[in-house]
Formats: C-alpha cells, sequence, structure tokens
C-alpha cells in the first residue's frame, strides 16, 4: 500500500529524471515513467507526476530535448530495419526518401502531442483533485468561523448574565446587612428600655410596659 510521503530528496528527484529520460528515449510515455517511479518510491503516480511538472522537468529540459531526439533517430532506425525493400528506392529516389522522412516526423510529431495531452489531463487531474481539497477546507473553514460566532455570541450573552446575578447578589448582600443592622438597633434599644424587678426566689424579671 503506497503512503504519502512529502519530502522529496535529490536522490529521488535523479531517479525521477532519469526514468522519464529512459521512457523518453524508449518511445514510451511518461505516465509510465510515472507509476515505475512511484512503485519504486513508494509513491503514488500523480505525486510522481506533481513533482515533475512543478519542479524536476525544469531542470532537464536539454536532456529531455536530446532524449527525444535519440527517440526519433531509433524509431526511423527501426523503420528502415522494417522495410529494407525500401533502401534501394529511397536512395533512388530522394523525393520518396523525403516522403519517408516527413512521415516518420509527422508520426514522431503525433505522439508527442499524445504525450503532450497525456501529461495535460495527468495535470488537470491534479488540479481537479486540489480544486475538490481546497473547497472542502474553504467550506470547513466558513462552517469553524460560523461555529466561533456562535460560541462568541453565548459567551456575550453568559457574561450579561453573570454581571446581572453579580448585582442581583451585592443587591441582597447589602438588604441582609441593613436588617441585621436594624434587628441589633432594635434589641440594644429594648433592653435599653427595659424594666427588671427582682422576684422572692432573687431572679430578674422584665416588667411589661
Amino acid at each position: 500500500m503506497k503512503v504519502r510521503q512529502d519530502a522529496w530528496s535529490h536522490e529521488d528527484d535523479v531517479l525521477l529524471a532519469e526514468t522519464v529520460l529512459k521512457h523518453i528515449t524508449e518511445g514510451s510515455t511518461q505516465l509510465r515513467a510515472f507509476d515505475e517511479v512511484g512503485d519504486e518510491l513508494n509513491r503514488t503516480s500523480a505525486a510522481c507526476g506533481f513533482r515533475w511538472n512543478a519542479v524536476v522537468r525544469n531542470r532537464y529540459m536539454k536532456q529531455i530535448a536530446e532524449a527525444k531526439k535519440e527517440r526519433k533517430e531509433r524509431k526511423r532506425a527501426a523503420s528502415f530495419s522494417y522495410y529494407p525493400q525500401m533502401r534501394p528506392m529511397m536512395w533512388a529516389q530522394q523525393p520518396t526518401m523525403e516522403r519517408v522522412t516527413q512521415s516518420l516526423d509527422s508520426e514522431m510529431s503525433l505522439e508527442s502531442v499524445i504525450d503532450y495531452l497525456q501529461n495535460m489531463m495527468h495535470t488537470s487531474s491534479q488540479s481537479s483533485v486540489l480544486q475538490r481539497e481546497n473547497e472542502r477546507l474553504a467550506k470547513e473553514n466558513k462552517e469553524l468561523e460560523a461555529r466561533n460566532n456562535e460560541l462568541e455570541k453565548e459567551l456575550k450573552k453568559m457574561k450579561q448574565d453573570n454581571s446581572i446575578i453579580e448585582e442581583d447578589y451585592q443587591s441582597l448582600i447589602q438588604i441582609m446587612n441593613r436588617a441585621r443592622r436594624m434587628a441589633i438597633l432594635e434589641d440594644e434599644e429594648s433592653l435599653s428600655t427595659a424594666s427588671f424587678k427582682m422576684d422572692k426566689n432573687g431572679n430578674l424579671e422584665k416588667l411589661a410596659k
């Protein structure tokens, strides 16, 4: 099972470049090269393609041109070997040779176009994945912002409620203190104005007013 690896080492980039150049020279496609490198580095083919197009490819433009030139020469040599009976005719008739060369060049150009389109499809597929991921993250961020706003409103309301409770508590404390002071004063006044007499047993008895 292929796992995600974010960091690319210099050796990984060299392996990717050498593999892609080999496939170009042999007439294969870059997609197959990405698959091969992916199996070697335990990465996905998409990750290899993205690394090649975004970073590595620009470093090997000269080598890519040479690989395509060598591929063209191999293809031309292979075509000559497949049709040996055409050689005398091509050497004897220059226009025929030019047409064959043009045909080979057209075939190579078509293959280059196909290779280019395949790479474009690969890049487009990666762009679609990145776009979907970006949309998902944007939606998630929007939901988090909405939730944060709700929590801020709840916190503000709780602070207001707590302030009201605190005010009510302080008012209640003041009322209780006033009631306590009034009760003490009443008791003191009652004691100061009260009349007592000694009963026959020697106990003080409060006289009614």
